[in-house]
């Protein structure tokens, strides 16, 4: 079987478990409820470094761009990289999308969090990570992996995410305009 997320799949076996399919079916999800949601989406495959999905509305006079990171539900954090310390500007957010697995009664779940919130709070928390002693009090290294930790779950700064659950209204309030 061929999948639009250009993997191809045995629905049997263990390319479910997939990171880069898991990834690709995300941005397809997202997508799909933004589409669900009276707009227009295009995912990227890839091509555009900063952006998995652009979106605008159906008259192409306002857009977003989306990147995406996925996680598994239950999963205590979300990967993000280096990237997710930078601000692209009011018209970029980062969706945390947990897509679970084919067989899981789990929910989908989305936190759609703007650009400069995400900059802020991500590099403020590596920040305190790297000032905190690690295991056996050594200091910890530096590496390009940023994390974001998912509700109920809170990063070193404190920062929760919750908030930002199902918060397609900030995508709404820009596309509207």
């Amino acid at each position: 079987m061929r999948c639009l997320c250009g993997e191809s799949k045995d629905m049997g076996n263990e390319d479910h478990k997939d990171k880069t399919s898991r990834g690709n079916s995300s941005q397809f999800f997202v997508a799909g409820e933004l589409c669900r949601r009276g707009y227009v989406a295009v995912v990227t495959l890839g091509n555009t470094p900063n952006t998995d999905i652009l979106c605008s509305n159906k008259a192409g006079t306002q857009f977003v761009h989306i990147q995406v990171k996925t996680f598994l539900p239950g999963n205590r954090t979300c990967s993000v990289g280096l990237k997710a310390t930078k601000d692209f500007g009011k018209n970029f957010f980062w969706i945390l999308a947990g897509i679970p697995e084919p067989n899981s009664s789990a929910p989908f779940e989305y936190f759609i969090i703007p650009s400069s919130d995400m900059a802020k709070n991500v590099k403020q928390a590596h920040e305190l990570w790297l000032s905190q002693e690690g295991k056996n009090g050594h200091q910890r290294k530096d590496s390009a992996v940023r994390t974001v930790h998912i509700p109920p779950y809170k990063s070193y700064s404190g920062w929760d995410i919750e908030a930002y659950r199902n918060r397609w209204d900030l995508i709404d309030d820009l596309l509207s305009k």
